[in-house]
């Protein structure tokens, strides 16, 4: 069965009429083929779709009303209407059922395309009613079409779970020009105009925050609820939803470049790169439908050369069994159906899978390598302790902040940050950098020197000794040439680092943490979370060389990282994923998965996704092919007829896909 041919829409073309908002604002239908091109067939199946719902599968429910009626007057009644009645009503009912079936094999046939699913059912079908088994013919084409049916609505369904992605970003936005708000098309807005956002909006571009204060919902990007509060300069994105009063936002990239349609642009590409499962299958099924159409002429013909008498309608009809069941429906559409459905569970629980393969590549790790800050830390230095010597602790942080509020460095920010409003209550004059080493300036009348250790050796100023083995980043503060205290900087461990490496540990998972910052530092993060393997000191190319070796060891690596420098590591590893769906550009571009919240956890859950899904679509591949096995050897025996394989044929495909559908609903 061909691969192209497995994925038209009667299938509900699991990838290539996946209809979206692309980065244009513009609805666009892209249908293209595993070849890149179009299929005549497809297309015009589409056209002549229509309605959908109970209304336009009209002639369906008319032919199984038909063949209830008749069933029952034969059955029921034992009234059996003579030739031609029985063949024209028959008739009726397998065309009013079939039409669609029928429409495609004929035009496939004609581009010689023999090897798919609606000439088998053509063939097996017009067979049926050619040794006069008229209700089992038309019994064939309406329980098949009523399984395209079934089929069909799980697929929309699916593509409905992932089209609510697709449609968050507003069509509108008021953008504020020449004093007055105007409501215009997100695309015509440009870079450094202000944009408004009244409470119950969301947030059309990315920018930063022009009002003071404003609380955005963000489970557009991350799947998180909880409120996020920014201030005035902080970045705020497409997606979030403006939860309070209304707030101005000013614009900082257009709105195909916005981080939101980027990452829509992953889902939707996502759909159209094909699990290794996949494409065994797909290579399956185009050796397999030859081979079943080769094995029923057999059952056919055969025995003419061994079997005495030999009846001939006899075989034809246990071949046209073998025709029905053989079809590899359940397979063909099971299998992309779960992991399609693997990739809508990933997306509503923040991460983004690039493609099915990648949810494959994830249940073979064994080592998974983090970069520590930004992944595990969150990439951002608070104060963890001030010691003041001579001096109230509140004094100290005021002066320094003085001091460091002429300084943009983000030690200097944290520092000014922590002190608040204390910060403002003087000013520092005369401040000067002293490279690499701090700041000097005159607050209230006193000199101050604030900075490393280097800066007061520089000026023979004497300190604790003990402050040389503290391992945090430290700035050393001195008034008027005399050691006044110290304050203690580090960035903070994410709140679930800990568990995150927990988890892992309990499945098998082993961590390793590599990082640009100090062997001391690295050791001492490494140690609070539980990571035994912790190397510190390195560059992006001491990254590249510790996963290479670990690969060269037979591991299967995850790299987590999400800086600019993390893009090479995250690109050798066997799944790269970037942590933070608002991080580094190059690191989100080059890695495999995407996790929008920054919580190590989701790495885990990614993995469990990974292993859900794999398991669900192997188990409709034995499902399907041990059923089809025992029918198929039934049917060649003459003890299962065409009832039998229609029931056995179309019962696997919905089992199969109910089960796949339910990947959805489950909870991580």
């Amino acid at each position: 069965m061909s691969e192209k041919c497995c994925e038209t829409d009667q299938k509900g073309n699991l990838k290539n009429s996946l209809q979206t908002k692309l980065p244009t604002g513009k609805d666009e239908t892209v249908k293209v083929s595993d070849n890149g091109e179009t299929d005549p067939d497809e297309e015009e199946e589409e056209h002549d779709e229509g309605e959908t719902g109970w209304k336009s599968h009209w002639p369906l429910l008319s032919a199984l009303a038909i063949l209830v009626v008749m069933l029952t007057l034969e059955y029921g009644f034992k009234i059996v209407p003579k030739f031609p009645v029985n063949l024209i009503i028959y008739a009726i009912s397998y065309l009013l059922a079939g039409y669609k079936v029928l429409n495609l094999a004929f035009r496939k046939a004609i581009r010689f395309d023999f090897f798919n699913e609606f000439f088998l059912m053509s063939v097996a079908t017009i067979g049926a009613f050619s040794i006069g088994s008229y209700s089992e013919g038309v019994a064939v084409m309406v329980f098949y079409s009523i399984g395209e049916w079934f089929q069909d609505a799980a697929v929309e369904r699916a593509k409905r779970s992932i089209k609510a992605l697709l449609d968050i970003r507003p069509d509108e936005v008021t953008v504020l020009r020449n004093g007055s708000a105007t409501t215009v098309n997100p695309s015509d807005v440009q870079i450094d105009e202000i944009i408004q956002v009244k409470a119950g909006e969301k947030v059309a571009l990315d920018g930063e925050l022009s009002s003071e204060i404003g609380s955005f919902n963000t489970a557009a990007l991350t799947g998180e609820s909880k409120p996020d509060t920014k201030r005035s300069g902080e970045q705020v994105l497409a997606g979030m939803i403006n939860l309070d009063k209304v707030v101005e936002v000013k614009v900082k990239s257009l709105f195909r470049d916005s981080k939101l349609s980027k990452i829509l642009e992953m889902v939707q590409d996502a759909t159209a790169r094909k699990s290794q499962t996949q494409l065994f299958i797909s290579r399956f099924a185009k050796i397999y439908t030859p081979i079943v159409f080769a094995l029923a002429l057999a059952v056919c013909l055969l025995p003419y050369f061994f079997v005495h008498p030999y009846v001939f309608t006899t075989w034809f009809y246990r071949a046209l069994v073998f025709l029905v069941i053989s079809c590899p429906c359940a397979l063909v559409v099971s299998i992309p159906l779960g992991y399609f459905g693997g990739i809508g569970l990933a997306s509503r629980n923040g991460i983004l899978f690039k493609g099915s393969n990648f949810l494959d590549v994830v249940t073979k790790v064994t080592t998974v390598v983090m970069d520590k800050t930004g992944t595990l830390t969150k990439g951002v230095f608070n104060v963890q302790e001030v010691v003041a010597e001579g001096m109230d602790k509140n004094e100290l942080v005021r002066i320094a902040a003085a001091i460091e509020s002429n300084s943009t460095h983000p030690i200097a920010k944290a520092i000014v940050i922590y002190a608040g409003e204390a910060a403002k209550t003087i000013k520092a004059d005369g401040v000067e950098e002293i490279s690499g080493h701090g700041l000097k300036g005159i607050v209230d009348g006193k000199t101050i020197l604030a900075g490393n250790t280097k800066l007061l050796k520089k000026f023979n100023i004497l300190y604790p000794p003990s402050v040389e083995s503290l391992i945090d980043t430290v700035v050393v503060v001195a008034v008027d040439g005399k050691y006044a205290g110290h304050i203690t900087i580090a960035d903070e461990v994410k709140e679930d680092s800990k568990q995150a490496i927990e988890d892992m540990k309990a499945i098998g998972i082993k961590p390793v943490m590599l990082s640009g910052d100090k062997q001391e530092v690295v050791t001492k993060v490494a140690r609070s979370i539980g990571i035994e393997n912790a190397y510190g000191d390195l560059l992006p190319e001491g990254k590249v060389e510790k996963v290479q070796s670990l690969k060269n060891f037979g591991e299967h690596i995850a790299f987590v990282g999400d800086g600019v420098n993390d893009a090479p590591v995250v690109a050798l590893a066997d799944a790269g994923i970037a942590m933070g769906g608002l991080g580094s550009d190059a690191t989100i571009e080059t890695a495999d998965i995407v996790i929008q919240n920054d919580q190590p956890s989701k790495i885990v859950s990614a993995i469990r996704i990974g292993k859900i899904t794999r398991s669900v679509v192997w188990q409709n591949i034995i499902l399907a092919m041990t059923v089809k096995v025992i029918v198929l050897g039934l049917g060649a025996g003459g003890v299962a007829t065409l009832w039998e394989a229609v029931i056995a044929d179309v019962g696997v495909a919905l089992l199969a896909i109910l089960n796949a559908v339910r990947i959805q609903r489950m909870k991580i």
